[in-house]
């Protein structure tokens, strides 16, 4: 007999602190203990983890959670444990000690006839290529399978990997027992791929709203990035982050600059080696490193919950790409802040590398998903509106400064058809066969040699918008081209062409409007509020600010000394909550947000003593 909801609710504030579920929750739950196959897209953060936890407690046996984060599998467990949920995890990471140990955790220590002793077993896809294992499960079936960041089965996903494919096999292998498909992105299309690849048995599909209250988005021209970057870390002084540039190469130059600022930053990439990598990850799971600079090679290997921002330094490549990636900001709830720096220079880059891709189709693709992304940054809508209109949801609730950029009013809309114009035309009198440098270099009025020894100084546009600087028209330009009031070619030395659109502008028939940006205060949002629904309330008296940074070292001493990642002690929400609350004794500790059973008898008295003493 499935337990009742009664009994739910206890379960979840006796493992997990929580009175209440997040929307959806208990409607995955519900069709996981009907036994039925399920389809999740939940954002990240929205609390997908204890949709297939719970079940895998109150129901007998036990779960198999197959992900493809071997690096992050001892975390995942780490973390189960300190809610006291029996995990184990099964990888090729582990030496014949560990794997043996768990093998028996799994066995109900050896003894005949026993049950398995965990309630979690996490495992990588490539698991099921082990006769020992696959023969293991046949001995032993579990309650359910959870399948974590299921978009890895679909080609039209960001993360393919072949050895999910694998997994559309379990149904028929082990029928009877149910499936569970978990995903953060996905859009109808891939949604369908993917329950068509795994072979979910008439699945309870479930798709969450995409919206993350808590995260502000914003796009700022690229202009100085260094220079950029650099300004707003130091504006987040000790505020874990994550900085994504597209090369090796920026990622070591964006490390090193913060570096030379004293900023404790690391980069990542996989041109470092394995044992680097994975120290570097380590440091920054653990808050030894404030910030990790990466390429999209960092991808699904984070799963720290008090990142408080996630900067773009180049375009990303996709809006998919950019909503998983700016989505590991603000797992806890707590606000945080996505910001892309945005450039024509990046367009040009990308439409490069497209051009240079053998397959048609992958070309294709690739295009349909920059040409998204180059909307999104020029755009002057909102940009939460924008992100979830891609994956088929309408924003219905109202604008407010905590939405985005657009909406805090630092960017307006300004009209731009006169120089559209003189753009156009420097464009068509210099035979379209310039890139932008030079496109501007005769707008402003330039007196260089590569100018002069074209002729340019003597068309009738050159220097027409000298009152404006270079910067100005390098906007109007991305602005154009976002538009696609212009293109720009796929060649390695990429030129402007004028399109039909162009024309229309020309003859004084279509008008033009650019997003004109602000100059951003200082990023004190994530530090200074949290979202309650659309409402922002402001937390950080200094006395509760000063508790706060306390209760955090104390979380830091806790995790080193058990060698865990910090958040897997507390999590910044609840140490707010905490310094908000000042409990003092067990009973009011156990009232804080996030402090189940077992949490509250391993940590509840060094807390309330911190928070006693202050």
């Amino acid at each position: 007999m499935n337990p009742g909801r009664a009994d739910l609710h206890a379960e979840l504030l006796r493992l997990f602190g929580y009175r209440e579920f997040r929307p959806n929750q208990q409607e995955v739950i519900d069709a996981v203990l009907a036994r039925r196959d399920v389809f999740v897209v939940m954002p990240t953060g929205g609390g997908k983890s204890l949709c297939y936890q719970l079940p895998a407690v109150v129901l007998p046996g036990y779960c198999v959670v197959i992900s493809p984060l071997i690096a992050l599998m001892k975390d995942q467990v780490d973390a189960a444990r300190a809610n006291g949920i029996r995990a184990e995890l099964l990888n090729s990471s582990q030496d014949p000690a560990q794997r043996a140990a768990a093998l028996a955790a799994f066995s109900g220590n050896g003894h005949p006839g026993d049950g398995p002793g965990v309630d979690l077993l996490y495992v990588a896809p490539e698991r099921f290529s082990d006769a020992a294992f696959t023969s293991l499960l046949t001995q032993r079936p579990p309650s359910f399978f959870a399948i974590d960041e299921a978009h890895c089965v679909s080609e039209w996903g960001h993360d393919f990997r072949p050895d999910y494919l694998r997994l559309g096999e379990l149904g028929a292998t082990y029928p009877g027992i149910p499936i569970a498909a978990f995903t953060a992105t996905a859009t109808h299309k891939v949604q369908r791929d993917i329950v068509e690849r795994l072979r979910l048995r008439e699945p309870h599909v479930v798709r969450a709203s995409f919206d993350r209250p808590n995260l502000r988005y914003a796009v700022v021209p690229k202009s100085k990035e260094a220079a950029q970057i650099l300004s707003f870390v130091r504006e987040r002084p000790g505020v874990p982050g994550i900085i994504y540039r597209a090369t090796r190469k920026k990622v070591e130059q964006t490390a090193a600059s913060l570096q030379a600022d004293g900023i404790r930053a690391l980069p990542y990439h996989a041109g470092l080696n394995d044992a680097v990598r994975a120290e570097n990850q380590e440091r920054f799971q653990r808050d030894e490193a404030e910030v990790i600079v990466a390429t999209i090679a960092f991808g699904m290997g984070i799963d720290k919950s008090n990142v408080r921002y996630v900067l773009h330094g180049d375009l990303p490549k996709s809006l998919e790409g950019y909503y998983q990636e700016s989505g590991r900001a603000g797992r806890d709830g707590e606000p945080a802040d996505c910001v892309l720096l945005a450039g024509g220079g990046d367009v040009a880059t990308a439409r490069y590398f497209i051009n240079q891709m053998a397959d048609p189709d992958q070309q294709a693709r690739a295009s349909r998903a920059l040409a998204e992304m180059i909307r999104y940054s020029g755009s002057i809508g909102c940009r939460r509106t924008q992100l979830l209109h891609y994956f088929g949801e309408q924003y219905s609730a109202p604008a407010h400064p905590g939405c985005c950029d657009v909406c805090a009013g630092e960017v307006r809309s300004v009209d731009i058809t006169r120089d559209a114009q003189i753009v156009m035309s420097a464009m068509a009198r210099t035979g379209q066969r310039f890139g932008v440098g030079h496109i501007v270099d005769v707008v402003v009025g330039s007196d260089s040699e590569r100018v002069r020894s074209r002729g340019h100084h003597l068309v009738k546009t050159w220097g027409v918008g000298a009152d404006k600087p270079a910067p100005h028209w390098r906007r109007v330009i991305d602005s154009l081209i976002s538009q696609r009031l212009i293109e720009q070619t796929d060649e390695k030395f990429p030129t402007l062409r004028l399109t039909e659109s162009s024309r229309e502008v020309l003859a004084g028939e279509r008008s033009v409007a650019m997003a004109e940006f602000h100059t951003v205060r200082a990023g004190g949002r994530t530090r200074r509020s949290r979202m309650d629904g659309d409402d922002v309330r402001v937390i950080d008296a200094p006395e509760t600010q000063r508790l706060f940074e306390q209760l955090r070292a104390l979380r830091k001493q806790i995790a080193d000394e058990q060698g865990v990642p910090a958040y897997i002690v507390f999590t910044d929400r609840t140490l707010r909550d905490m310094a908000e609350r000042r409990p003092c004794s067990m009973d009011e500790m156990a009232e804080v947000h996030g402090v189940g059973k077992e949490k509250l008898a391993r940590y509840g008295e060094r807390f309330a003593k911190a928070i006693a003493l202050d």
